[in-house]
């Protein structure tokens, strides 16, 4: 709300407090006190009656006597007949003046409600001018057919010197620039810049902070929209939006027009379980016939972002449309390092942090997981009344972002902790001893915010595009290693290992439907498609094998599990001393790093007096 709108309200609700109150001042009556006909008759006839005074009401006969008493004290008596009670006082010898009967109020009557109407209406038809002059922005009253998208010129100071471990992204984006510097030498070998660029990667890969360091490489206006700004609960608003931001944009062009989050309004058409002419779709439409249509538009260059490149409409990736798609990954460990140099500058930092260590400890990490990272190291210095950043703080920086806080004050009992000990050192075994898996980062019997009793984090030391056949068995192994702790040391087992056994399970599963990874089912992909997101399509979904293939599947899933389940016991029974060992030192410090695990490896455990 706006100055202007502030100080109308305040207005008029003082002109209303106003005309309210004289209202109630001229209804306002003196309320009685209980006084009553006797009682007056009785101050007659004693003589203490100085004066009365006789007010008759509109509604003759009543009215009411305003009496004043020798004393001075003044009474109020309401009667049904004035002429009756003017008669009772005359024949005491008093003689009252009697007034006229009130004549109706002309301005209450006949003014005040005229008024009112008036300064109503004319208060919600300033209000609605005011709104619609003050531009086409979302929310404003009678404009929702309007565009909600941002506009930026001259505002954006990114560049792409300031994107970090996006190398080929960059490259790929700076012929946009180019062109829109310089759109001439290229219509002269008649080239045609890109309609669309379509940025695909996973959350926090960096693919709107890319757009943005385009808009300000360039230098051009910039519109910024989210794809669900287009959709709302009236028919036809979204398409009106679209309309209205493309011609917004014609008259900016050359200019970049950024979606964010495209597939809010680009998802495939046909998916739902009506009809085809939902609100959704008459924006993809409309965006389709802006974006190439019998309409030219010239100079617009229109970039989206998403990280469901799967469930969009195929019409709006073809080119034309979105004629590049550039994924943005997830960066490799020079990335990474770059990635934190820039998020580091502006942290002071300890000497003994080494961001290239960090950097080839956290393979996966996106561009925000490692802003996350730094920044939570910070508020660990900042609690810890430090100015400056350690490489403890990232430590645990790195423990929290990745499994989450620990729990320290939670109460367990020491059964459970005896459990967790060992069923965390069956999975550290295994991980040390396996070739392509680990090695081991932290071994924690303290439970953590995920609801975990206690975690075993390796440390990935190189980044890999794929993953063989072994290193899939490997991992089965490396989750069923704690059930298999607990079944060799207690002859129980327990809950603990659920998440464990529905992991092994998908990966199983994996190997035989979707990689082709089993002897017996063979080379085929058997994938019933469980990420589809669309209820039509998947009601009208076929499977796509037979009941004895599902079996098949199902017995070849069973033997991997299996398989990997009996190596896994072999590897930890050949190890029961470290297991014991692990466990017991567990027990002692409750948290454990690589150094001191992998000294478990080399003691002499021939010694009879061995211990910890």
């Amino acid at each position: 709300m706006n100055k202007n709108s502030r100080n109308f309200y305040l207005y008029f609700v003082i002109i209303i407090g106003l005309l309210l109150f004289t209202v109630w001042i001229g209804t306002l009556r003196v309320q009685g006190s209980g006084y009553t006909k006797g009682e007056f008759e009785a101050q007659l006839k004693n003589g203490e009656v100085a004066m009365v005074n006789i007010c008759p009401n509109k509604e003759t006969p009543t009215g009411s006597l305003e009496i004043t008493l020798k004393s001075g004290e003044e009474k109020i008596l309401y009667v049904t007949d004035t002429m009756e009670a003017e008669s009772l006082v005359r024949g005491y010898g008093l003689d009252p003046t009697v007034e006229n009967v009130p004549e109706e109020s002309w301005f209450l009557n006949s003014v005040f409600p005229v008024l009112l109407v008036t300064i109503v209406c004319v208060f919600f038809f300033v209000m609605m001018n005011s709104q619609n002059a003050a531009g086409s922005g979302g929310g404003k009253m009678m404009n929702f057919g309007k565009s909600r998208a941002k506009l930026s010129i001259g505002d954006n100071k990114i560049t792409l010197n300031e994107v970090a471990g996006l190398k080929e992204e960059k490259e790929e984006l700076e012929e946009i620039v180019e062109f829109l510097k310089e759109p001439g030498k290229f219509t002269k070998v008649g080239a045609r810049i890109p309609k669309g660029v379509l940025l695909e990667g996973a959350p926090g890969t960096g693919k709107t902070l890319l757009a943005k360091a385009i808009a300000g490489e360039a230098n051009v206006p910039f519109f910024s929209i989210s794809g669900s700004d287009f959709v709302e609960m009236f028919v036809g608003v979204g398409a009106s939006r679209v309309r209205d931001m493309f011609a917004e944009a014609k008259r900016h062009a050359p200019c970049i027009i950024f979606i964010d989050e495209i597939d809010a309004v680009a998802r495939r058409r046909g998916t739902g379980m009506g009809g085809g002419h939902d609100e959704r779709e008459q924006t993809l439409n409309q965006l389709l016939v802006e974006m190439d249509g019998f309409g030219i538009n010239e100079g617009i260059i229109v970039m989206a972002a998403t990280n469901r490149v799967d469930i969009l409409d195929p019409a709006i990736l073809r080119p034309g449309r979105f004629d590049r798609k550039i994924s943005v990954a997830r960066p490799d460990v020079g990335g990474r390092q770059d990635i934190l140099n820039v998020h580091a500058k502006n942290k002071p930092l300890a000497d003994d942090v080494d961001l290239e260590q960090i950097a080839q400890t956290t393979a996966g990490f996106t561009g925000a997981d490692l802003e996350n990272l730094l920044n939570e190291a910070a508020i660990n210095a900042a609690m810890d009344k430090r100015v400056f950043v350690k490489q403890e703080d990232i430590k645990k920086a790195f423990i929290k972002v990745g499994i989450g806080s620990e729990k320290k004050s939670r109460v367990i009992s020491d059964k459970e902790k005896k459990i967790t000990a060992y069923h965390e050192a069956g999975h550290a075994i295994l991980f040390h001893v396996l070739p392509n898996v680990g090695p081991v980062y932290t071994v924690s019997i303290i439970p953590t915010g995920l609801g975990a009793a206690g975690y075993t984090m390796p440390l990935p030391e190189k980044d890999e595009m794929f993953t063989t056949k072994s290193e899939m068995k490997e991992d089965i192994m490396v989750s069923l290693g704690g059930r298999i702790a607990e079944e060799i040391i207690f002859d129980d087992i327990t809950t603990g290992a659920y998440s464990d056994i529905k992991k092994a399970t998908q990966k199983a599963r994996s190997m035989v439907t979707r990689y082709g990874m089993s002897e017996n089912i063979g080379i085929i992909n058997y994938d019933n498609d469980d990420d589809e997101v669309f209820i039509g399509r998947d009601l009208a979904h076929a499977k796509s094998h037979s009941e004895s293939i599902s079996g098949e599947i199902d017995r070849e899933v069973k033997s991997i599990i299996d398989e990997c389940y009996r190596k896994a016991k072999e590897i930890i029974l050949e190890h029961e001393k470290v297991l014991h060992s692990c466990a017991e030192l567990l027990l002692k410090k409750e948290k454990i790093g690589r150094v001191e695990f992998e000294a478990l490896f080399d003691r002499d455990y021939s010694q009879p007096d061995c211990t910890i």
